[in-house]
This record gives C-alpha cells, structure tokens and sequence, in this order.
C-alpha cells in the first residue's frame, strides 16, 4: 500500500478533503493531511485566494514543503488545485518519490526543474472546461506528452473542484470515477 501526502486546495482542509482522504485510507492507503491554513476555511475560492494573498503563495507553497520534513521517502504526492504547487514540488525534487497525482491543476514542469523526474507515475486530473484548469492546461498536455508515465484525465464540465464532497461543485460521477483512477494507480506504485 502507498503512503500519500495530500494537500488541501483554496478553501482549506475541508471535510470533503477529508472525506477523500478517508476513503484513500479504507483502501489500506496511509495518508496525510496537513493543515496550509491553521485551521481555517473558506466558504468560497475568492475568500480563500485573498487569504493566500495575504499569507503569500510562497509562504503557503513553503508550509507545503516543510510538511514533508519527518516524514520517509517514498511517498506518493498529491493536491487539490493550490496544492499541487507543493505536491508537484515535492515530487520533482525530494528523493525518493513514488508518484504524483495533480487535481485540479499542474504547473509547468520547468518551475521545479528541467524535465520530470524518469519514470516517475503522474496522474492530472480536471475537468475540461474549468476556467481556472484552462490556464494549466498546456502545462498538463506538455506533461502528459513528456513521458509515457504521465496520464491526463480530462472530465466533462467545468467545476473546479468537484471531488470536494462538502463543496457546492461537487461532481459524483466524476468524483467517483477520478477516485477508482487514483486508488489503481496507488495500488500499481
């Protein structure tokens, strides 16, 4: 079974991430979920973006990357929207890594190196029309195009993020669908 740092999205460690997580770990999955916000969370994106605003992206990214520290290699790194940013990091650059699974965003490869790392498994997933993934999408095809361990998983609609049970963009069908992905490609790592 992997062991998973996973990372919350805008609006924080939310029950829906939690949920997710919970699920991962009835499949025998371990999984962590630190906490970017201290607690706090947010009823919608604009309110979470104003918080990272003022806390700093770098400094969130930073909390993200520090919540690796203790913790052995070997891990499989995973984030909801703004936390790929640390996920995607980690997974490029700590030794060690077993996979990435990138939800609801992906960066450009280049910001964290020159190229992904060999061999390394990565899953992106989003849906094909959320306005805040179309700006990361050239940077998931890229990805994707880049080695033969890269899966793209592109889902009808434009919620953001819809594997978030206790969000209003909720997709079900979706949801349920991403997460039979996520936990083959957590059983093959």
């Amino acid at each position: 079974m992997a062991e998973v740092l996973l990372f919350h999205h805008v609006q924080g460690l939310t029950e829906g991430v939690l949920a997710f997580a919970d699920t991962l770990r009835e499949t025998g999955h371990t999984v962590h979920t630190p906490d970017l916000f201290d607690g706090r969370t947010f009823a919608t994106i604009e309110q979470g973006l104003a918080h990272v605003q003022e806390t700093g992206f770098d400094a969130v990214r930073l909390r993200g990357v520090a919540a690796a520290d203790g913790l052995a290699p070997g891990l499989v790194y995973a984030g909801f929207s703004l936390g790929v940013i640390p996920a995607q990091q980690l997974a490029q650059t700590r030794p060690g890594a077993r996979g990435a699974l990138l939800l609801h965003s992906c960066l450009p490869v280049s910001e964290f190196g020159g190229a992904w790392p060999e061999g390394l498994p990565v899953q992106v997933h989003a849906k094909e029309s959320d306005e805040f993934f179309l700006e990361d999408l050239p940077a998931a095809q890229q990805l994707a195009a880049s080695t033969p361990s890269a899966e793209l998983f592109l889902y009808p609609g434009d919620e953001h993020l819809f594997t978030d049970s206790s969000l209003p963009a909720y997709d079900p069908a979706a949801a349920a669908l991403l997460l039979d992905r996520v936990c083959a490609f957590l059983a093959a790592v």
